[in-house]
């Protein structure tokens, strides 16, 4: 399997198995899409991204992996429903940037990008949370 799999897959393996503030279940997605219908429930989405790579010498290459977290979850608009999420999303990006990836640990956690904190659009038109963490993993071979 291609390695952005394989990291994609310890993201979803390594969210499932840390107890944060809301309980949730990853899946790993190419298209993440859902009803509206659906979205009652938290969906925690893991998407490969993009790969870049530089070569560091005649025998070694650095890679980044970028892989996207998406939060989403159709809302009351409450400030205490909404503030919850904010808290869940941040929670997922403090533990990437702090705990080594157990399922690939030749990868490691570099940077964390969260723009924007959430889709406003999403709010207005479908009352629904969405919020995006792009994590990257760098990897040596």
């Amino acid at each position: 399997m291609a390695v952005i799999l394989d990291i994609a897959d310890a993201v979803v393996a390594q969210l499932n198995a840390t107890p944060f503030s809301q309980p949730l279940t990853a899946e790993r997605h190419y298209q993440p899409r859902f009803e509206l219908s659906e979205m009652t429930e938290l969906k925690v989405s893991v998407v490969p991204r993009s790969l870049a790579s530089k070569s560091l010498d005649r025998n070694r290459d650095s890679f980044d992996y970028l892989i996207d977290v998406a939060v989403q979850k159709k809302t009351d608009m409450s400030q205490a429903a909404l503030d919850a999420l904010m808290t869940l999303v941040e929670e997922i990006a403090d533990h990437f940037r702090t705990q080594p990836l157990a399922g690939y640990p030749n990868a490691r956690c570099v940077e964390v990008k969260h723009e924007p904190v959430y889709a406003l659009e999403h709010l207005d038109e479908l009352r629904q949370f969405t919020s995006v963490l792009t994590l990257t993993f760098r990897a040596w071979r």
